[in-house]
C-alpha cells in the first residue's frame, strides 16, 4: 500500500502539487516544507512563489494622490510603497489594490477631458507598471481583480453608473479589461444596484461585490464578452440575522469567501465562511467578544444617553464641538484567518489595530488617517504580465 501511495505522489507534476498546496493555509504550508525539501524548493522559485501563501507585507493606504505603505517588516524597504516609479506621478488619483497590484486613474494634462479615464496598473514590489487603453465615462467605479493563485492575467472592472440623482445607483454599463487581449470588453445592458466603494474581493476568478442590505453579487465568465454573451452573475444572501458588510470586510482562507460582521453593537464579531460546493453554504468559524479586548468601558461610552445615533454614527447631545467629530465605535479593516488576524480601525483613538484571534491579543499598529482607503498589502514579486 505504501509503495502505491508513493507511486501515485511521485507522478504529479509540480504544477499540480503547487496549485494543491496554494489552497492549504498558511500555517499548514510552513510545517510541510520542513517535513520535504521539493516542497520547500517552491517556496524560493520565482515561477511558483506567487501562487503559495505569503506572509503580509503591511497595510496600503490611499486618498487621493496620495499613498503610503505601512510596512510590517523592515527587510521589505527596497518596495517602493508610494509608487514614484510611475509615469504622470503628480496628477496620479489612488483607485483600489487586489493582491500585490495597485491600479490608479490619471490625467496627461490639465487640458485632458474629464470624461476620459485613463488607468495604470503596477506593481510596487517590481516597479513595474502598464498602461491601459483610455476609455469614455464621467461616473464610472472600477475594481482591479488579480488572483496569482489562479492566473498570471488581471482584470480590471469599469463600472458606468446612471443618473446623479439615484441614491443606490444602477449601474447601466460593464467594461472589463483583460491584460492578455489588451482591450475593453463591453456590455451595454448589464445592470445591478451595487455600490463599488462598499466591500469587494476576487477569489479564484470569481469576484465577489456587495450589492445591498444583505446581498452579495457573485461575478464570473466575462472573458466570454468577447463572444458578445453576457457574463454570469447571480446573487448570495448574507446570513439573515447578520448585518450588513458596512463596519464588516470579505476575506479568503484556502481559496473560500470569508466574511466578517459586528453584532450587538460592535460587542461581537462573527466569522462566517462561505462554501458555493457544500449545501450548507454558511458555515460559523469564529464569534468573538471584543468587550475582552477593548473594555466594557468602551462600549458605555458609545451607549451613553448623552449620544445619538444615525445609523452606526454616533453623535455629541451637548453641542460641544464639532458634533461629527463623535464618530464612535470601530471597524473591520482586514481578516486573515490563516494567521488568525483581524485588522482594525478604533474611531475613537483613530488608530489601526491588530487583533489576534487566537489569544485575544489587541496591539495597536499606528495612527489611522481619517478618510483613506486600506488595504492589507501581500507583495507580489511576479512580472507585470503583458
Amino acid at each position: 500500500m505504501d509503495r502505491k501511495k508513493r507511486f501515485t505522489t511521485e507522478r504529479l507534476t509540480d504544477d499540480l502539487v503547487v496549485k494543491i498546496l496554494s489552497q492549504v493555509p498558511f500555517k499548514s504550508f510552513c510545517r510541510f516544507k520542513c517535513v520535504c525539501k521539493a516542497w520547500l524548493g517552491f517556496s524560493s522559485d520565482q515561477h511558483y512563489l506567487q501562487m503559495l501563501p505569503k506572509i503580509p507585507t503591511g497595510l496600503l493606504l490611499g486618498r487621493g494622490s496620495s499613498v503610503q505603505l505601512v510596512r510590517f517588516s523592515p527587510n521589505d524597504e527596497q518596495i517602493d510603497g508610494i509608487l514614484t516609479f510611475l509615469p504622470h506621478y503628480e496628477h496620479l488619483e489612488f483607485v483600489d489594490y487586489c493582491n500585490g497590484f495597485v491600479l490608479c486613474k490619471y490625467k496627461a494634462s490639465s487640458t485632458t477631458s474629464s470624461a476620459i479615464c485613463r488607468f495604470i496598473v503596477c506593481n510596487p514590489a517590481t516597479r513595474e507598471w502598464r498602461m491601459l487603453p483610455d476609455t469614455h465615462g464621467s461616473r464610472c467605479e472600477t475594481i482591479l481583480a488579480f488572483d496569482p493563485s489562479w492566473s498570471t492575467q488581471f482584470y480590471v472592472f469599469n463600472l458606468h453608473k446612471k443618473a446623479r440623482d439615484s441614491w443606490q445607483p444602477n449601474i447601466c454599463k460593464l467594461e472589463v479589461f483583460s491584460s492578455d487581449l489588451s482591450t475593453w470588453l463591453v456590455d451595454d445592458e448589464w445592470c445591478h444596484p451595487i455600490g463599488v466603494d462598499k466591500p469587494h474581493i476576487f477569489i479564484g476568478g470569481v469576484l465577489y461585490v456587495q450589492k445591498s442590505g444583505n446581498e452579495i453579487l457573485v461575478l464570473e465568465g466575462w472573458d466570454a464578452m468577447r463572444e458578445r454573451i453576457q457574463p454570469v452573475d447571480f446573487t448570495i444572501k448574507l446570513l439573515a440575522d447578520s448585518y450588513s458588510l458596512m463596519d464588516g470586510c470579505f476575506g479568503q482562507s484556502s481559496g473560500l469567501l470569508q466574511c466578517a460582521f459586528l453584532e450587538e453593537g460592535g460587542r461581537r464579531v462573527a466569522i462566517w465562511s462561505f462554501n458555493a460546493y457544500l449545501p450548507c453554504k454558511w458555515s460559523l468559524k469564529h464569534r468573538i467578544n471584543m468587550q475582552d479586548a477593548f473594555g466594557r468601558d468602551y462600549f458605555d461610552r458609545i451607549s451613553d444617553p448623552r449620544m445619538f445615533s444615525f445609523g452606526r454614527i454616533y453623535f455629541d447631545r451637548t453641542g460641544d464641538g464639532d458634533m461629527f467629530s463623535w464618530l464612535r465605535g470601530y471597524r473591520i479593516l482586514a481578516l486573515d484567518l490563516e494567521r488568525d488576524v483581524l485588522l482594525l480601525i478604533d474611531r475613537e483613538a483613530k488608530n489601526i489595530l491588530s487583533y489576534n484571534i487566537s489569544n485575544g491579543k489587541l496591539s495597536e499598529i499606528q495612527y489611522a488617517p481619517p478618510l483613506w482607503k486600506y488595504y492589507y498589502y501581500v507583495a507580489c514579486h511576479s512580472k507585470l504580465p503583458g
